[in-house]
């Protein structure tokens, strides 16, 4: 089926492209784009345990809270633990992230963004429409091959 090779080696490209561009970006400010992700996911919902941060950013907790270490290291992340239950622990940004985020004027959604503002509006919400339905159709076809 050529047209979706086609749709596979596009989807498979603009991932690399996508990928190159964070890491070059998110590089300068001596940031992975998973630590980017996470900072981002915090600086916009807030302070969240690393479950809900995981699932936010689809990774696994394990993956998360290893970057949330890193994060506190560089002092751009911290863990609190709940005033209402000690065994939740929270993860919050520190005001080293939001001098840096105010210094880089971006975050991952502003950066992303700022790629998309060079292509038409009709373009961007063809890609959007577009991307809901692979979504969708990926979800289906995971449900169904979950159902076998």
């Amino acid at each position: 089926m050529k047209g979706s090779d086609d749709i596979l080696m596009t989807y498979l490209r603009v991932s690399q492209h996508m990928s190159r561009l964070f890491r070059v970006h998110f590089g300068r400010l001596q940031l992975t784009f998973p630590q980017a992700l996470v900072l981002t996911v915090l600086g916009e919902e807030g302070p969240m345990p690393i479950s809900t941060l995981a699932e936010r950013t689809g990774s696994a907790n394990s993956t998360v809270s290893g970057i949330v270490d890193r994060l506190e290291k560089l002092e751009l992340a911290r863990r609190d633990r709940s005033g209402e239950d000690r065994r939740v622990i929270y993860v919050a940004v520190t005001e080293n992230y939001r001098a840096l985020r105010k210094k880089a004027e971006t975050d991952v959604g502003g950066y992303f963004s700022s790629v998309l503002c060079s292509m038409p509006k009709e373009d961007r919400l063809l890609i959007t429409s577009a991307l809901h339905k692979l979504d969708e159709a990926l979800l289906s076809k995971e449900a169904e091959d979950a159902g076998l």
